[in-house]
């Protein structure tokens, strides 16, 4: 079930803890892809957060927020640039997509497989998506408190397999949110020292999030291709608009 924009929106732009982890996991999604200069960057689910940077240089930015959850307008005092969509029919024509990041979708969605499915559809070749969900086994899976701890959380296994079945290439996954999901002073101010400490540790282990990249590769088909020319249809009411000469 998807959460509500409202509540989205009020945790990561109105919360001391919500600002916290948008700075967490934007600043991983940047290592990761530091330039998106011309290139068309989407985000699927309530990704707006994370896709700033790349308003400067990119081609086109797109936010797509599904149908049960709502959308609001973004960014704030420029072009809006966030759409409503349904969950698995995205307003994007086939293979347009540079680059995808979807946060707060996959998790949260009742149909995963065909989300994933329209993810493949609207990557180009060579395209790059980052999927970000909870880590079942860190804190934040477990707190209602934060958007986190609600739908599916995943392992790093079980999301890179269910990627592979949609014939996504793993190409790196990383983890962030090793602060604890607590809003208590102490907890806020050694947040900045726990994430810098929790990256030495393995993605599995201890973070929140687990952000894993992937990549849309195609194979030219081999072997011998035989080229079969289409019979013209059938043309209703031909001998009125063309006549046809009757054979001798």
């Amino acid at each position: 079930m998807h959460l509500d924009v409202q509540d989205l929106r009020n945790f990561y732009y109105r919360s001391t803890l919500g600002r916290a982890a948008q700075a967490a996991i934007r600043a991983r999604l940047l290592q990761m892809w530091p330039d998106a200069t011309g290139q068309t960057v989407v985000g699927f689910g309530f990704a707006a957060p994370l896709l700033r940077p790349y308003l400067a240089d990119a081609r086109r930015v797109m936010a797509m927020m599904p149908g049960p959850q709502g959308v609001m307008q973004w960014p704030a005092g420029m072009p809006n640039v966030s759409v409503l969509c349904e969950e698995v029919s995205w307003p994007i024509e086939t293979g347009r997509v540079d680059r995808l990041v979807m946060l707060h979708g996959l998790e949260t969605s009742e149909r995963p497989s065909d989300l994933l499915e329209e993810a493949w559809r609207a990557l180009g070749p060579g395209g790059r998506a980052i999927f970000i969900v909870p880590n079942r086994a860190g804190f934040w899976a477990r707190s209602d408190k934060t958007p986190f701890g609600y739908g599916r959380p995943y392992t790093l296994t079980q999301l890179e397999n269910q990627l592979r079945l949609h014939q996504f290439t793993i190409e790196q996954h990383t983890a962030a949110l090793y602060r604890l999901p607590s809003s208590r002073r102490f907890w806020l101010k050694s947040g900045a020292l726990l994430e810098k400490m929790g990256r030495r540790l393995p993605a599995v282990l201890a973070g929140g999030v687990i952000l894993v990249e992937v990549s849309k590769q195609t194979h030219q088909q081999k072997g011998l291709m035989t080229r079969v020319k289409r019979s013209n249809p059938i043309r209703v009411l031909e001998g009125l608009s063309n006549p046809v000469a009757e054979p001798a």
